[in-house]
């Protein structure tokens, strides 16, 4: 039987995403997918948020998603485009790309780790016990780990064997999704209509002045509403065709089918992100309409938050307490993103009272304030986890400085590339001892002379001192005093060495 610290199963972004802060720290983890290669049939998510970006920066890759995406405002609520061009960060942007390049991008970052995949395998079953789980595959090998991340999903069976329940909201719209040939080309775009909202395209495109201009030639991508929602199964080209011919009169001449999947608005989220030695991360965890494009960059993120954390307890630094916070933290987060995704949809709709509403709605978000704190919210910027009263930075992301130390300029994001804790001190060199915790945290003294600003909150008054958790999150802020700091490192980075 082979042993792992952690088995993730999904190789999707969340689970590698999960897999690479893994090895970062140390942790032998490896992957269980289902896959026997890194190819996704069919179209899932389009884009990076800025967050996302950010998180990939910190970790020093995201030139490679840049290369490959298109830079674009793509950021935005419901059908009105929101500008996050004048928030204070280095991405001030969203980037469209597919899911297959990113989850192509992260194969290749988790292979130079390495991390071991089991792939053309299932997870079948598992039992935990007080020492650990044991995880039966289904090609009858047995692994043996000390956790188990599901990461497999919103049919997540890691959910369903741990019995942890998924409560929410069943569907109330249903989508078709396909790739195929046209003998008459469709108008390209995006359409609504009384019955719903309808698009067409193609693989290949360029976004020039915030326009997607299609490539001219090659098969369509499809999106279209169905009357009814709920359908079972897989759908087929006839409930295409037909649901073609109810939104636009014809069908096209569709064929040639390469792929189609459907989608719809059910809204659920686990009760419990953790259940003793198992975990539930992205899709597994909460499931939503793609409306937004919140889904893959809210896995990626409760990748971000869980892996140092489980580092930290696999390695007996820290108490299995602080997996509890990943709950705390991360569930509220998902819950709003729930709401945000329901509301949109909602707003989707073509009757006449919700036009009215739509234009209210769209009549807010013209104005400055209401325009920042919604684009702050989609774009993962105001995340803001609650470590208690103080600094507007606690529990806030620490903004990208640019630092002037002993050794010349350093980026803040810089000293997270190995997803290590940083102690960021902006006063007298040397002021703050932390030599208990000097093996786990690094120590930076440097300074900084420009203004502090966040998104939709605006400039905050400068620190002497941050402590920043290798998510990039602020969980302690200095004043002239190290008052709280040792109760900060003890919390998260462990009782002192």
């Amino acid at each position: 039987m082979k042993e792992h610290a952690v088995v993730i199963s999904g190789g999707g972004p969340t689970g590698m995403m999960l897999a690479g802060e893994l090895a970062l720290a140390g942790i032998d983890v490896a992957i269980v997918e289902r896959r026997p290669d890194q190819e996704i049939v069919g179209s899932r998510a389009g884009g990076l948020s800025a967050r996302t970006l950010e998180i990939l920066d910190q970790r020093g890759i995201v030139d490679r998603f840049l290369r490959r995406g298109q830079i674009a405002q793509v950021t935005g609520f419901a059908v009105t485009r929101l500008d996050i061009s004048d928030f204070p960060t280095r991405h001030n942007y969203g980037l469209a790309l597919r899911q297959k390049h990113i989850e192509r991008i992260l194969a290749g970052w988790i292979d130079e780790l390495p991390v071991p995949l089991y792939r053309g395998r299932e997870l079948a079953g598992f039992a935990q016990d007080e020492t650990g789980i044991t995880i039966e595959l289904s090609d009858g090998v047995s692994l043996r780990a000390g956790y188990l991340v599901g990461c497999d999903g919103g049919r997540s069976l890691v959910r369903k064997i741990a019995g942890i329940e998924f409560p929410g909201w069943d569907a109330t719209t249903s989508n078709i999704l396909a790739e195929a040939e046209m003998e008459e080309e469709p108008p390209l775009g995006v359409h609504r209509t009384a019955l719903g909202t309808h698009a067409f395209g193609r693989e290949e495109y360029e976004i020039r002045d915030g326009k997607v201009i299609f490539a001219s030639e090659g098969p369509i991508n499809v999106m279209v509403t169905e009357k009814i929602a709920g359908g079972a199964g897989e759908p087929t080209l006839g409930d295409l065709r037909q649901a073609l011919i109810a939104a636009c009169g014809t069908d096209y001449g569709i064929h040639g089918l390469k792929w189609i999947s459907r989608f719809t608005d059910m809204s659920r989220q686990a009760a419990a992100y953790r259940k003793g030695r198992v975990l539930l991360a992205g899709d597994a965890a909460h499931v939503h309409s793609p409306v937004g494009g919140q889904g893959l960059n809210t896995g990626v993120q409760d990748a971000v938050n869980l892996g140092w954390k489980l580092a930290q307890v696999v390695k007996g630094i820290s108490p299995e307490s602080l997996l509890d916070t990943y709950h705390a933290e991360r569930h509220p987060v998902a819950a709003r993103v729930l709401r945000t995704t329901m509301a949109q949809v909602a707003l989707q709709r073509t009757d006449a009272r919700t036009e009215a509403l739509r234009d209210i709605v769209l009549e807010l978000l013209g104005m400055e304030e209401p325009r920042k704190k919604i684009a702050a919210e989609m774009s993962g910027l105001a995340i803001h986890y609650d470590l208690g009263d103080g600094h507007p930075l606690l529990g806030r992301r620490m903004p990208d400085l640019e630092l002037v130390t002993s050794d010349g300029c350093l980026r803040v994001y810089r000293l997270l590339k190995n997803a290590q804790p940083a102690l960021l001190n902006l006063g007298a060199p040397g002021s703050l001892d932390i030599t208990p915790w000097s093996g786990r945290i690094r120590s930076v003294d440097a300074s900084y002379g420009g203004p502090w600003e966040l998104p939709a909150i605006g400039a905050v008054s400068a620190p002497t001192a941050v402590l920043i958790r290798p998510d990039g999150y602020v969980a302690w802020v200095g004043d002239g005093s190290q008052d709280g700091l040792r109760e900060a490192m003890t919390t998260w980075f462990g009782p002192p060495g």
